[in-house]
Formats: structure tokens, sequence, C-alpha cells
């Protein structure tokens, strides 16, 4: 088990490990650092760039996995059926690309634009630039295209980027883990932030709580890997075992999932934006194997004939619909007027 995944597991599971306490010092220094920085951008110190359209960040406060991509892909969908054009900017963690800002394109290699990118642009077509600086990104992005809003993955603690709407995902099953901030626990930012941003959602709730919405995710079909092909998700029956591929945040998450569909996978577990080779996924004995569509960006070009990756959409729930409607309203009012 590595460093990290033995943190992940303190954090979540053994919230009173005696290591943790050791790390109490730094983590004290960490939340002031945290909270000067929150109390510069909210007195509007530094260099802040507050761009021309709406900015709708989509963060967390926690480490690992949350399902920001899948509630991306949900409101660029959701945007764009009332009629708005969106882009989207991002770290682009991982990337290495030839220059920076980076428009990132569907052809494109997704060891160059990053694995999250790669997938939302191959999934949606939208003009996704991807930038440390997300500020440089966004003006890259208006100077390319015509957009009325623009989509922040990640970049809750960017607070060199102003912005208009902040949504705030947390894992309804792990929650906050023990509460305490890095390196003695998985919180970004203290639990108070949570108070300020605008919107809280729970991947996972099955109700709308009342700290926030629930969304889940829906797993919709089988897509392999190599050429695009969809079959529904009865193409495997009961009890088919098969190995199971996830360098997510939360991969637990992913073969639970399986679980659920009432298959029988065989757990390999990645850490977070892995690299992958056909050696490494070759496992034994000979079974198919479905990812996740994060992973799967990476493989096309060497995946076998019976790779497959589970493409799951985000359903939130009726409530946070319509307030985010409403928020949609308030800030394009020419475009969207109240009713």
């Amino acid at each position: 088990m590595s460093l990290s995944d033995r943190l992940l597991k303190a954090w979540y599971q053994e919230r009173n490990h005696p290591v943790l306490g050791l790390l109490r010092p730094l983590e004290s220094l960490y939340r002031r650092v945290v909270r000067r920085k929150r109390a510069a951008f909210v007195a509007g110190h530094g260099e802040i760039y507050r761009a021309p359209v709406p900015v709708i960040v989509v963060g967390n406060i926690t480490v690992g996995g949350t399902g920001k991509t899948p509630l991306i892909l949900w409101l660029i969908q959701h945007c764009r059926a009332r009629g708005l054009r969106v882009g989207v900017v991002s770290r682009g963690y991982g990337a290495k690309p030839p220059s920076l800002p980076w428009r990132v394109l569907p052809d494109q290699d997704a060891a160059i634009t990053g694995d999250e990118p790669a997938l939302i642009v191959r999934r949606t077509g939208v003009p996704l630039f991807i930038d440390p600086d997300r500020g440089r990104a966004v003006r890259a992005l208006l100077d390319s295209e015509p957009v009325d809003l623009i989509l922040c993955d990640d970049g809750l603690q960017h607070y060199r980027l102003a912005r208009d709407l902040e949504l705030v995902l947390i894992d309804a099953a792990r929650g906050l883990g023990n509460r305490r901030c890095l390196p003695a626990g998985p919180l970004r930012e203290p639990e108070e932030r949570l108070q300020s941003v605008d919107a809280v959602l729970f991947n996972g709730a099955t109700h709308d709580r009342a700290e926030g919405y629930a969304f889940h995710l829906q797993p919709s079909e089988l897509v392999r890997v190599n050429d695009g092909a969809r079959r529904p998700l009865s193409y495997f029956p009961p009890d088919q075992s098969l190995h199971a591929v996830a360098g997510i945040g939360n991969p637990q998450r992913f073969f639970a999932t399986l679980e659920a569909l009432h298959w029988r996978p065989i757990a390999h577990p990645f850490a977070d934006h892995a690299q992958y080779d056909a050696e490494q996924l070759t496992f034994s004995p000979p079974l198919p194997l479905v990812m996740t569509e994060k992973d799967a960006v990476k493989c096309r070009d060497f995946a076998a004939d019976d790779w497959w990756y589970l493409a799951v959409d985000a359903v939130p729930s009726p409530v946070f619909v319509a307030w985010f409607d409403a928020q949609l309203a308030r800030l394009l009012p020419e475009r969207l007027p109240c009713s």
C-alpha cells in the first residue's frame, strides 16, 4: 500500500490513528496559510482576474474523488439545452502540453492534455483550455470562442480567479473524514469554508439534506475502449467475472458500482491519474476488462477487443436542478429571463 493510500485510509477509516496526531503542528500551519489566502481574496487583495462572463467553479474541499467530472458533463449538457454557449477551463493535472495556455482537442493524447480534460472534450466537444493559472486559461478561451459562461473544473482554492457561483461536491459515504486539514486529514480548507459556498452536493446521497443537495452517478452503457462500440448493460450477464480497473480518487466506489450491476469484479485499483501500458493491464485469468471512462482515454491506442469502460451520468436532485436554473436566470438575465 502506497503512502497516499495509507493516509486516505487513516483520514477516512482510522480517524484516531496515532500518526495523525504527529501531523497536527503541520496542520495548524496549513490552516493559517489557507485562511490567510482566503481572507486576501475576500478583501480583494492581490491579482484577481474577473471574466466578463459568469464563472462557475465546481470543486471540493476534500482530497479524493467526489464526482466533479460527471457533474461538469451534466452542467455542460444542461446549459446547452437552454441555449447557452459553454466553455471550460481546467488545471490539467498531469498534463504536459507544449505551451500554456493549451486548447484541448478530441484527437490529442491524454498524456499531453490530462485525463479529465481529454474525457470532457471527447464526450462533449466543448471548448476547453488548460493552465494552472485559471485566469490565463479563461482569457485564452474568451479570445478563441464566444461563450456565455465558463465552468471551472476544480479551482475552488484558486483565488486568482473571481467566480460567480461555487458548487462543492462531497462523497456522501466518506463525508469529510476526520474533519481535519492536510496533512492530518483530507480537508483542503477548514470545514467552515462550506458556509460560504453557493451549493453543496452529496455524491451518492438518496435524498436532499439540510446542508446540501443529492446527486448520484447512473451507469448507462458499456463502451469498447478501442473503437467506441456501444453495448447495453445487459451485454454482460449477472455473475459475469471480469477484471476491473480504476485509477480515480475513490476506486472502491467504482468497484461497488460493478457489484451493484450484479457482476463479479476482480478489483485492480491504481493511483488517481495513473498512466498505463498494455503490460500493466494484462491480467490472469483472461477475462473481459472494465474500467472507468477517465482511465479509458489513456488506453485507446493499445486496448484489446474485450476492454470496456462503464459510461456513467450524473443525476442531480430535481430541487438542485430548479435552484441551478434560477441561478442561471440571475447570472444571465438577458439570455435567460426570469419566468
